[in-house]
């Protein structure tokens, strides 16, 4: 499905450079639940940024289906991640005038969908046991709600791939034990899904464990 071939991502800050991926290569296949565990600022959130085309590599080809997305028009490019890919990001970032089913349709309305876009939202709060809160705008949610509603948000469009950035950071533990569930559920039914977090308890969910420590990763 998506393959980092000895990426490299680095930055140059003024008189001096950071390497925030360091030569990873690591190939995540259609049935994959992988966890990447580090602390912050390991550059786990960059590594996820690559794999979704959002950051170009310093060095290293990421391919989507044998694709290297960097050949990709910038179109064909933003339509392959709202086809594709559903990203879960650390926080919400649910759009506030919309209310939970308009968040939800919202990357239905990027391209052409092939499907009752209500009818899915619909389904998918009822998978992520939001659908008494079809109506409620973000500010009337707590932080679990409103992660559920991003997971929703996420699989509108049937993804191939989830990636989530430290969905469970802000959550007290019952409710991340529930964001994991649905997750695991997700990739049983649905997607492959590559999660980082710096929470250890987290980790029996994954199929397949990584550590990353100075932009490298090691797997474990």
């Amino acid at each position: 499905m998506i393959q980092l071939q000895e990426v490299s991502k680095i930055y140059n800050m003024g008189d001096y450079q950071v390497t925030a991926v360091n030569n990873v290569t690591i190939h995540v296949l259609k049935d994959d639940f992988i966890l990447v565990a580090g602390r912050s600022g390991c550059g786990k959130t960059t590594l996820l940024s690559l794999m979704a085309g959002l950051t170009k590599p310093t060095s290293g080809s990421v391919k989507f289906d044998d694709i290297d997305v960097w050949t990709l028009s910038d179109q064909a490019m933003s339509t392959m991640r709202n086809q594709k890919i559903g990203f879960i990001f650390q926080f919400p970032s649910l759009i506030p005038t919309l209310n939970v089913t308009e968040n939800v349709k919202l990357p239905a309305t990027f391209n052409p969908a092939d499907y009752d876009a209500d009818a899915r939202a619909k389904n998918l709060l009822d998978v992520v046991g939001m659908s008494e809160k079809a109506r409620a705008y973000p500010n009337q949610l707590s932080g679990g709600q409103q992660k559920r509603v991003s997971i929703a948000r996420a699989l509108m469009n049937n993804p191939k791939l989830i990636l989530a950035d430290e969905p469970t950071g802000d959550l007290d533990e019952e409710t991340e034990k529930e964001i994991m569930v649905i997750l695991k559920e997700v990739n049983k039914n649905q997607s492959a899904v590559v999660l980082v977090s710096h929470n250890p308890n987290i980790v029996t969910f994954a199929t397949r464990r990584f550590l990353m420590d100075n932009g490298s990763l090691t797997k474990v």
